[in-house]
């Protein structure tokens, strides 16, 4: 029962000092790291703009496009990978100006 509890006041301690739940910063890092494929996948730099990226979208689906010898499975991972990125660009402050 002693551990329990000296688990759960970890748990406390380490969200009073990171903000988050442990648990929340391991999704954190897989997120990260589908994220990094997902740019990997269309083939662009981390700091891309949203044009970029829906540039490198329209290449990745030709390439890959069932008319042209891919398969729908590779459709679907270009359209996800590209959800992914312009969903964490949505979630990025803009700068001022």
């Amino acid at each position: 029962m002693k551990l329990v509890w000296l688990i759960v006041l970890l748990c406390i301690l380490y969200r009073l000092i990171n903000a988050r739940w442990p648990w929340q910063s391991a999704r954190r890092l897989s997120h990260g790291r589908d994220l990094a494929q997902a740019r990997a996948r269309l083939g662009i730099a981390p700091a891309a703009s949203r044009r970029e990226v829906v540039e490198a979208h329209r290449q990745a689906l030709a390439a890959v496009h069932p008319d042209r010898g891919g398969s729908s499975e590779q459709v679907h991972e270009v359209n996800a990978a590209r959800d992914l990125i312009l969903a964490e660009l949505d979630d990025r402050p803009q700068p001022d100006g």
